[in-house]
């Protein structure tokens, strides 16, 4: 097997290494037969400090059907709580463990922190400015639905949060690609993100704008999808927030300017809230078909990491 591998932003892959994550999870999604037992005596721990259940449970069930063996750790189980650093915490689990899927909302920098040894690889399963993975599991779901990204029309309705930033980042290096990103003023995708994946479309040939309100959608579409409107472990200064978030809400009258459009969601909904009912139990959702793709993205960031290959 190879050195291991990192996961920490979508922007740390090359073009070629993100198309391959979404092909290889797409090989698991067709597979007929098991998977075989590619990461057989490897140990996975899954750090999770945050509510999960998608995202966890891909990881525990793809570790395992690759060959591998788990260790879970809650948000109170590891001696970050009573001090310990992070880059001593990384240091002692490499000694342990093949590698770390950890969920923080923290900042960047700690999940950069364990990563800075050469034993364990780290998979960035959430933090704060971005859910990489929930990416690669989005990705994995269009192209098994429309058979290639390219020249895909997307319009994202709702916050700029760590999915909008990964989903912008990653279908921005994909040519003919429109992402339309309409967020609440002052909830808008970070501009650092956005420079990011502006400056990623303008060399592969695709189209990101943003905008703060639904003036000028565009006049056809291949997806439309959104996020709850309450990430996981953040909170919003406004109290009054909802009044700006109400106008974005993702309705049967928005779906029926799109009938060829799917609809996406990364999930957990709050049916009535970011989305009506009638939109993610309708015949256009493929949200829980997008929500399986996390196991088979899941295998294959597993794979790509500890395997190195």
């Amino acid at each position: 097997m190879g050195r291991p591998r990192h996961l920490l932003s979508i922007g740390d892959l090359s073009d070629s290494e993100l198309v391959d994550l979404v092909r290889r999870g797409c090989r698991y999604a067709t597979a007929t037969g098991p998977p075989g037992a590619p990461l057989a005596d490897r140990i996975v721990g899954l750090y999770f400090r945050k509510t999960s259940t998608r995202t966890r449970t891909a990881f525990a069930s793809g570790a395992l059907r690759l060959g591998a063996q788990i260790v879970m750790f809650g948000p109170h189980d590891l001696q970050e709580n009573t001090g310990e650093s992070a880059q001593d915490t990384g240091r002692v689990l490499s000694r342990m463990l093949d590698a770390l899927v950890a969920r923080t909302t923290a900042a960047p920098a700690e999940m950069r922190t364990y990563a800075c040894q050469p034993r364990m690889a780290v998979i960035n399963a959430m933090s704060a400015d971005e859910h990489p993975t929930q990416a690669l599991a989005d990705l994995t779901a269009m192209l098994r639905r429309f058979g290639s990204i390219e020249g895909l029309q997307v319009l994202y309705v709702g916050e700029g949060n760590n999915t909008a930033a990964a989903l912008t980042l990653a279908l921005s290096r994909f040519h003919g690609v429109a992402l339309h990103l309409r967020t609440p003023a002052g909830y808008g995708l970070a501009e650092d993100k956005l420079e990011a994946a502006c400056l990623h479309a303008r060399r592969s040939g695709a189209r990101i704008d943003e905008r703060h309100d639904l003036d000028r959608l565009p006049r056809e579409l291949d997806v439309v999808y959104t996020t709850r409107w309450e990430t996981t472990g953040t909170t919003k200064p406004d109290e009054h927030w909802h009044e700006l978030f109400r106008p974005f809400r993702v309705d049967a009258s928005l779906m029926g300017r799109y009938p060829a459009a799917v609809f996406m969601h990364d999930l957990p909904a709050h049916r009535g809230q970011e989305v009506e009912a009638a939109v993610l139990d309708g015949p256009a959702s493929i949200a829980f078909e997008q929500a399986e793709s996390k196991l088979y993205s899941a295998m294959s960031v597993l794979e790509w990491c500890v395997s190195g290959t």
